[in-house]
């Protein structure tokens, strides 16, 4: 969208409909536009393929609403993590389009005639329900970003055959983002079935020895099963984030008779 923009703008420079100082007003707010007390990235989707997301913690309402005002005038979906509901409800006060998802604390405001994204490939996987919360962080993110996401939700290692039972979603997965608290063995677990990359992320669920969410951090670190990425405690946004950027990329090339196939053209950042 700011590609499009700064194009447009250019245009109308040449054409003449509009002066240098014109010109200079409507790019000064590139490549950031300088609130005072924040700077907005307005090139993130340029660089990124998405546009910057607002971490809501620790903000005021008052400055959750200036980055959501600026971050919506150049056409970018908004998303919003880390909020209550009812800071959710002042946002929305003003973006009545806005959608506020309770388990994931997040709020999302996409732009008119935005669809959910389609491509397929990410698994969200949670241990229990308690997992919940952090894993639709994930998944939501990743869906902003343009992806279909499967949703496999309360299949802990108490009880594997509940995990079993998913074994063709978790087979066709590109990347699989696996959420767990309390001794944090799910991702082991999954990745030794999978050839998929996977996405381990700890939750601070758990009694006093979990030690809100060091003992699974610590777990997956140490994963003695092969493609484990470990990202920090309870931080389902960066592993949707991740799982987004991995299932963007173009399948290896196969060998085949000595030699590599053609890699498929990179599938583009999606439009907004």
């Amino acid at each position: 969208m700011e590609k499009q923009r700064i194009l447009g703008v250019l245009e109308s420079l040449k054409r003449g409909d509009l002066g240098p100082e014109e010109t200079l007003r409507e790019l000064r707010f590139l490549p950031f536009e300088d609130l005072g007390f924040a700077k907005v990235d307005h090139h993130r989707h340029l660089r990124r393929g998405f546009p910057e997301v607002i971490f809501g913690q620790g903000k005021s309402p008052r400055q959750i609403l200036s980055i959501v005002r600026s971050l919506r005038k150049r056409g970018s979906p908004v998303m919003v993590t880390r909020i209550p509901a009812s800071v959710a409800r002042r946002v929305r006060a003003s973006h009545p389009r806005a959608v506020y998802h309770a388990d994931a604390r997040t709020l999302v405001l996409t732009p008119s005639g935005w669809r959910p994204g389609t491509f397929p490939g990410i698994a969200v996987v949670a241990a229990g329900t308690s997992d919940v919360p952090v894993a639709e962080e994930a998944a939501l993110t990743a869906e902003l970003m343009g992806n279909r996401v499967e949703r496999i939700y309360d299949v802990g290692v108490a009880g594997l055959h509940r995990l079993l039972a998913h074994k063709e979603t978790l087979l066709s997965a590109r990347v699989l983002v696996v959420v767990a608290g309390m001794e944090g063995a799910l991702p082991s677990v999954v990745a030794g079935l999978v050839e998929a990359p996977v996405i381990a992320v700890p939750t601070s669920v758990g009694y006093g020895a979990s030690f809100g969410g060091l003992t699974p951090l610590l777990a997956m670190l140490n994963s003695c099963a092969g493609g484990v990425l470990t990202v920090n405690i309870d931080n389902g946004f960066g592993a949707g984030y991740s799982a987004g950027l991995i299932n963007r990329m173009p399948p290896a090339g196969e060998g085949s008779g000595g030699k590599t196939r053609r890699r498929p053209s990179r599938r583009p950042a999606p439009k907004f």
